[in-house]
């Protein structure tokens, strides 16, 4: 495929989310610009320094409707048309290649204007859920860089810190590769750590802050993985042992 085609291929779909942003956004403002008007209007004979302060609160009680509702739309949107990501490997210009860039710049439009009001509250688990993860009970997400819901699994009580990373796709070879992340019960996720793509981890385990855990890596239950890359805390304790012994 010609570089020329490529970039039209680009630059329409571009232009499609833009549109589709458009359409969004736009009926996301619906009820905070309803709530707005009728503010408006029920301050018209009010003094204007108080109804500046109702109209100000009103603006900012319409923003916060904004991002429930894009939340909602957004959700309904991939519930109607079953959006889903499949696992697999794909050409970058294929069917599921272009699914999942359109899931993606949908995420993208919350994660950009609202989550970070969100976090660490049950809207950030009817986000994830809405777009097609399984979660557990009492999951904590302190973090926004959480990536292709729909190939995402998260057992009871586990905790994504703060700025950590979990992707469920990358690209090699010119390929986008999907894969899902299976996380257990009861795990911690440190604060800026990064899950690849096929991990899959255990019950009970820590990822350090700003551990690295490359694709298709199984934590074991119970396990302490630090570094870049990740390793298992258990295991080099167990090599340091040998080496100890051995050195006896």
């Amino acid at each position: 495929m010609s570089w020329i085609l490529i970039t039209v291929i680009q630059l329409l779909f571009a232009v499609f989310m833009y549109a589709m942003g458009s359409v969004f956004f736009g009926a996301a403002m619906v009820p905070g610009l309803w709530l707005l008007f009728k503010a408006w209007n029920m301050t018209l004979t009010a003094p204007m320094p108080l109804r500046l302060f109702v109209l100000g609160i009103t603006l900012a009680a319409g923003y916060f409707l904004f991002g429930l509702t894009l939340i909602l739309l957004v959700g309904l949107f991939r519930f109607i048309f079953r959006l889903r990501l499949k696992e697999g490997t794909y050409p970058m210009f294929s069917g599921e290649s272009i699914k999942w860039a359109f899931l993606s710049s949908l995420y993208l439009m919350i994660h950009y204007t609202f989550i970070d009001f969100i976090l660490l509250t049950p809207f950030a688990n009817l986000l994830f859920r809405l777009l097609g993860a399984k979660l557990g009970k009492n999951v904590q997400f302190n973090s926004k860089y959480v990536f292709d819901a729909s190939l995402l699994e998260i057992g009871d009580n586990t905790v994504v810190g703060g700025g950590a990373i979990i992707d469920c796709h990358m690209v090699e070879r010119g390929k986008l590769k999907l894969k899902k992340v299976k996380i257990g019960k009861n795990v911690t996720l440190g604060s800026h750590c990064t899950v690849m793509p096929g991990c899959e981890i255990g019950d009970k385990s820590i990822i350090g802050a700003s551990a690295v855990v490359l694709k298709d890596t199984i934590v074991p239950s119970r396990d302490v993985w630090f570094g870049i890359p990740a390793e298992s805390m258990r295991e080099k304790m167990r090599k340091e042992r040998q080496k100890e012994e051995s050195a006896e």
